[in-house]
Order: structure tokens, then sequence, then C-alpha cells
């Protein structure tokens, strides 16, 4: 498999959801895994966790409870309404994707499920009292950011595939029905699941991708200004 440059990487890995049945060796879920822990992580606190699943039982309820979990998603979807800077062909096809995924999730040949332990907050006698008086404003903040410590792992995951010439797609459906897929996998009480990335040898081509410009998005030195560079 042939190196490819990082913005190769970043500007062509796109979102597979079709992929091919054949497995994926062992060797190469190793290095998806240690490119995942190289990423950055909130005080160092390494409090990732990544559960493999490979067993096709095991992916077949897994999928089960992810196709469940779609149907939400879908309905949500359908009330949303196109987004705007999508046209109609371009959100025909998402949601086409979107649905062969729903209903094919369990075949995937690897299903992978990036995962976090809960942060941990001092109890408010350890701090001082000016921090106390506020600790269930730290609590929520420790809330808010705990994605910042898993999902630049699920980033490395996203460009380790691509290097290694793999599909994967970053899905959260299945957090509606968390529940059932921590009894599935015995995942335990103070860990939360944040993806659910099926992993394999793609059907469809890498790349390019097609994202809104920058001038709609990115501000300079204050919202409202656009980026002009």
């Amino acid at each position: 498999m042939p190196d490819i440059g990082l913005f190769e990487a970043i500007y062509s890995a796109r979102s597979i959801r079709r992929l091919k049945p054949d497995p994926v060796p062992e060797e190469l879920i190793t290095a998806i895994l240690d490119a995942a822990i190289r990423a950055p992580s909130g005080g160092n606190a390494q409090s990732w966790a990544f559960v493999v699943v490979r067993d096709p039982l095991q992916r077949q309820q897994l999928g089960a409870i992810y196709r469940k979990a779609s149907d939400i998603a879908e309905a949500v979807y359908a009330a949303r309404g196109r987004p705007p800077h999508l046209s109609e062909l371009q959100f025909a096809r998402m949601m086409t994707m979107g649905a062969h995924l729903w209903e094919h999730m369990g075949e995937a040949p690897v299903l992978l499920l990036p995962c976090a332990h809960h942060p941990i907050v001092p109890a408010p006698e350890a701090l001082p009292p000016g921090i106390a008086a506020r600790w269930g404003e730290e609590v929520a903040y420790a809330d808010r950011i705990r994605g910042a410590s898993i999902y630049p792992a699920v980033q490395n995951i996203i460009l380790a595939c691509r290097g290694l010439g793999l599909g994967t797609v970053i899905t959260t459906n299945h957090i509606r029905c968390e529940g059932e897929v921590k009894i599935l996998l015995g995942i335990p009480e103070d860990v939360s699941t944040f993806a659910l990335m099926p992993i394999g040898w793609p059907l469809d081509k890498f790349g390019p991708l097609t994202r809104r410009p920058l001038a709609e998005v990115a501000h300079s030195d204050r919202w409202g200004s656009r980026w002009s560079g």
C-alpha cells in the first residue's frame, strides 16, 4: 500500500458507507488503534477505550440496534428537511447512502466503538471556596468538553483508514439506544460510547470532498466579518 500525503488523506477521506465483506487483517486494525491513541487528550488523561467487534453474531445484534436507532434518525432527517447548501440530488444521495448503512451496518467486517470514561470532577470540599460555589457549573463544563478527548482519536481513525485504503464513517445513531449497546458489549456504566464506525474495504472510491466555501463558515476577528483569505 503506497503512502499518501497528509493533505491528500484529509481532502479525500470521504464517508464510506458501502463495504466489502472481506475480512480486515488484525495487524491493520492494530495500526488503526495505535494511530487513535496518538491523538491529543485533555489533561493527558487518555480516558479513551476502544471496542472492536468482529464476531458475526455480535455484529448482527449491534446492527439490529443501530437499525432501530436509525428509524428515529430517519424521522428527524425527514422533519428537518434538506439543508440549504445541498441540492435535491445531493440530499437524496445522502439519504440513500445513509439508508444503505442503516440496513447493512451489521455486515461490515469490523465495527469499532470509540469510548471514553466519565470525567472526574473533584468533590466541592476539595476545591477552593470560590470554585466550590460553582461546582455545578464545573460539572456541566466537564460534560460539555468530553468529546474533545475522544473525537480527535476518531479523526485519527478516519485518516489511518484512508492511509491503509480502508473505508469508514463516523456514525452516532446508536447512542439513541446506547443502553442496549452497552448491555450487549458489556461496557461499564462509567463509560460512554461516542461513535460506531464500520471499517472494511470500500466498494466506492475515495474523495474528493464537497464542502461549503470558507467564506460562508469562517469569520475574521469577530462573528460576521467574513474570512477573505
